[in-house]
């Protein structure tokens, strides 16, 4: 039986050594001036999270320490972010450097120099204000399509650097916590009246921040941010830019008020003891939820401030609301309820603060921010005196609360279950991105239409190509340029990884739009080969068909390469993919970084904000599809490639053919737009992209010559067995029909020999 402690105190050993062995790793990559200007030597990790002392000559200039051995720093890709930072002993952040970290967002699409200098905005600050309590931690810069990830990097070295400071190990005198006043309140658990909206903000039970466009244009004028003054929301000045209200739902009074009695009881089975949750509503142009909500599970944009500390609000503490209960309450666009965060030192009776950050985007992807402070005090007539215990000792002030445990990419929607801790990450996920989900599927549900009803369609080709056109219109806007859902090989590569080291269903449920439209292709595949993705649901694929299409109307040349050469290229994909498969094998990481063969995260995800030789890349791709209709799906997609192989599974033959086809017409040959058919006639179902275009041929009695010998046919023999009438029965009645087809007689109906003539 003592076997298990044993075990359990191994275990903890090796878990404190790999803990502290983050400084002890990263330390001979380091050099002194790396953290702190003209010091050249760093000293031997001491202590316990582990820092080093750093040197200029023989003086002590201060300290260096990796964040992640003193605070989580894990981001967006679920992995620590290792920061070195270079303090000195009066609590002055004088250096940082960025060791280690797994961030897709910035080792694909985001330079890590502009992540780098957003975290660099935070040398020379001075934290002793914060460590004390007199001031709030500094912020740092946004960067648009990585803001999750340097919240969390800021937020760690900031937490790390106060706790080192209030620890006293840079020696100063540890900072110990304020003595304790002389009343404390508490909420009044007795107090239970309802009141009207106008009664509730009257007293100050519910709070509010408004602001106009032409208020937050003056502020970024102000701010020395004229080109984002010059990007108003609205045209208008006097328009609303947010109406922000602010209450503590916690407090059973205004909790039943705002949510009503079933609600309220309902959050209040969810909240822990002495937990408080707060509701926060808005209207207007702006929106307080933010981007980071949308891709990272967090609320980039409100932040909850107390005594000098701050907390923002992640996805499982957030539940959507309908509307609010109270009478006479207004229709607000966004009504959210939020759990304060166990972690965060949270008193309801005393002031705090809900902070907005204003974003402003100008140029490409460029942002500006300024803060606005919607300030609270709970009335005292929610509230109780209470005489505070006796305490013979100052004790030390609580730590920072741990910085979030892992960011999940979540979208936008309603959660009907409060605080639904119960159910998965992933369960919520799909619950908060309702609509975008009911939109793909009814995308969906129509392209699976289209096909089964393709015989139909196809027989009015004008219809046709302007659906198929304004499907894949719907497809690239939607889909791809909003929806940011555009299919990737790194889709791929990742399942067959995880098939390989444990496989997990939460993992890959936790992009709803992404899951389902894989789901969709996995249909595909068995039905009808790899052509429903790559001919209808890629966005890259859209733009390419498209573009050419626009390209054909002003008269642009069309290139058509000889069937040798065009087969002999087709292999190119196949081995692009086979060489990521093999490198992925070694390290996913590094195909990820290969994959940019793939000009989608350029052109469809980032919208060409990116350096140059990936524009350059991506542009070139798209100049050659003007001339070669979806040149990269011919010859260069790995995902068409790898979509390609199960494709030979499919159970059905959709595509029809006529006997005729390849011996001796050639025509749907000649027409395919990306070559997909062999001169003997057989369609190539590895290549075939499913544009139905030789289908409309199959059918067409004007076009397909199998179609027009059955017209004539048809035709020939309705005309002699029509009734003679009595002219014909006396030999001087009109002419049969001439049958024609162009203009020109068919077959034995032409004038000379019709015998009426």
């Amino acid at each position: 039986m003592r076997v298990l402690p044993v075990l359990f105190l191994a275990l903890s050993c090796l878990s404190s050594a790999a803990h502290a062995g983050q400084l002890e790793k990263f330390l001979p990559t380091l050099q002194a001036e790396d953290v702190f200007a003209g010091a050249d030597r760093i000293g031997a990790p001491q202590g316990e999270p582990p820092i080093a002392p750093v040197y200029k000559g023989d003086e002590l200039v201060g300290y260096v320490y990796v964040n992640s051995d003193f605070t989580s720093s894990i981001g967006y890709s679920g992995k620590p972010i290792h920061i070195a930072v270079g303090i000195d002993t009066a609590g002055v952040i004088r250096g940082i450097r960025l060791l280690d970290h797994k961030e897709p967002i910035v080792l694909i699409g985001i330079p890590e120099a502009k992540v780098v200098a957003a975290l660099n905005t935070l040398i020379d600050s001075d934290l002793n204000a914060v460590a004390a309590g007199h001031a709030r931690p500094p912020q740092v810069d946004i960067v648009s399509g990585a803001t999750v990830t340097v919240l969390v990097m800021g937020d760690s070295v900031v937490r790390s650097a106060v706790g080192l400071i209030r620890s006293g190990r840079l020696g100063g005198t540890p900072i110990i916590g304020a003595a304790p006043p002389a009343e404390t309140r508490k909420v009044d658990p007795s107090l239970t009246d309802i009141a009207d909206w106008t009664t509730l903000v009257g007293d100050g039970s519910v709070r509010s921040l408004q602001l106009s466009v032409g208020e937050v244009t003056d502020a970024f004028r102000e701010a020395g941010q004229p080109q984002a003054a010059d990007h108003p929301e609205t045209d208008d000045p006097q328009d609303t830019f947010i109406e922000l209200y602010v209450a503590p739902v916690s407090v059973p009074s205004i909790g039943l008020s705002l949510l009503g009695p079933t609600a309220y009881e309902q959050m209040q089975k969810r909240l822990k003891p002495d937990q408080q949750a707060l509701l926060v509503a808005g209207d207007g142009a702006y929106s307080f939820k933010g981007s980071g909500y949308v891709r990272g599970g967090i609320f980039d944009r409100i932040e909850l401030l107390q005594d000098g500390q701050g907390v923002r609000f992640r996805d499982k503490e957030h539940t959507r609301i309908g509307d609010l209960m109270a009478e006479g309450a207004p229709k607000l666009r966004e009504i959210a309820l939020f759990r304060v965060p166990e972690g965060f030192s949270f008193d309801v009776t005393r002031p705090f603060d809900l902070q907005l950050l204003v974003q402003r985007g100008f140029g490409a992807r460029d942002k500006a921010n300024i803060s606005y402070d919607l300030g609270y005090s709970l009335p005292e007539s929610y509230t109780l005196a209470v005489a505070p215990p006796p305490s013979p000792a100052a004790e030390p002030a609580a730590p920072l609360p741990d910085a979030p445990r892992a960011i999940t990419p979540v979208g936008e929607g309603s959660v009907p279950d409060f605080f639904g801790e119960d159910n998965p990450l992933w369960v919520t996920m799909w619950q908060m991105n309702s609509v975008n989900i009911a939109i793909t599927i009814v995308a969906t549900l129509v392209l699976v239409g289209i096909f089964f009803f393709q015989n139909t369609l196809v027989k009015r080709p004008r219809f046709f190509k302007w659906l198929r056109r304004g499907y894949l219109l719907f497809i690239l806007v939607w889909l791809g340029l909003y929806a940011n859902t555009q299919l990737s090989v790194v889709n791929v590569l990742t399942f067959i990884n995880s098939l390989i080291t444990g496989f997990n269903w939460e993992f890959f449920l936790t992009s709803p739009l992404t899951f389902i439209l894989w789901g969709s292709v996995a249909a595909g595949l068995l039905f009808w080969g790899r052509g429903p993705f790559c001919g209808w649901l890629c966005p890259f694929g859209a733009l390419q068909e498209l573009t050419n299409n626009l390209a054909q109307w002003l008269k642009v040349p069309q290139v058509k390469l000889p069937w040798g050469l065009h087969e002999r290229l087709w292999p190119i994909k196949y081995m692009i993919f086979l060489g990521l498969f093999g490198l992925s094998l070694y390290s996913v990481a590094l195909a990820e970084i290969f994959s940019e063969v793939e000009p989608f995260k350029t052109v469809i995800i980032l919208k060409f904000a990116r350096e140059w030789p990936f524009v350059i890349y991506g542009l070139t791709l798209l100049a050659a599809g003007l001339f070669i209709e979806r040149f990269y799906c011919r010859y260069l997609c790995p995902l068409g490639a790898a979509l390609a192989i199960p494709g030979r599974i499919r159970m059905f033959e959709w595509l029809k053919r006529w006997p005729e086809c390849g011996s001796p017409c050639h025509r749907c040959a000649k027409e395919c737009p990306v070559e997909a058919i062999h001169p003997e006639g057989q369609i190539n179902v590895n290549e075939c992209i499913y544009c139905m275009h030789c289908q409309e041929l199959y059918h067409d009695d004007q076009r397909c010559p199998h179609m027009i010998q059955v017209r004539v046919k048809r035709e020939k023999f309705a005309a002699r067995n029509a009734p003679l009438t009595p002219e014909g029965q006396a030999g001087r009645g009109p002419a049969r029909p001439v049958i024609t087809h162009r203009g020109k007689p068919v077959g034995n109906a032409s004038p000379a020999s019709d015998p009426a003539t």
